[in-house]
């Protein structure tokens, strides 16, 4: 899977942003994530945990989990 960064302005309406880019040819999912608040990048990742658990799937579920847990 390939991903795309955008930087944005402080002030910017991140729903509606989103809505845009959801939009758009190409596009299967967009979120918010906040640099500010790693702990929500980590909430992200247990909430798929039980998905993942499902279809057996452990190495991307063990991966994701280490990469926010060191991610600077």
């Amino acid at each position: 899977m390939k991903y795309l960064k955008i930087n944005i302005e402080e002030k910017t309406d991140l729903e509606v942003l989103k809505n845009t880019v959801l939009q758009l040819k190409g596009v299967a999912s967009a979120e918010i994530i906040d640099d500010e608040n790693p702990e929500s990048e980590l909430k992200k990742a247990f909430a798929k945990t039980k998905e993942q658990l499902k279809t057996g799937d452990y190495e991307t579920l063990v991966n994701d989990i280490f990469e926010i847990i060191i991610k600077k």
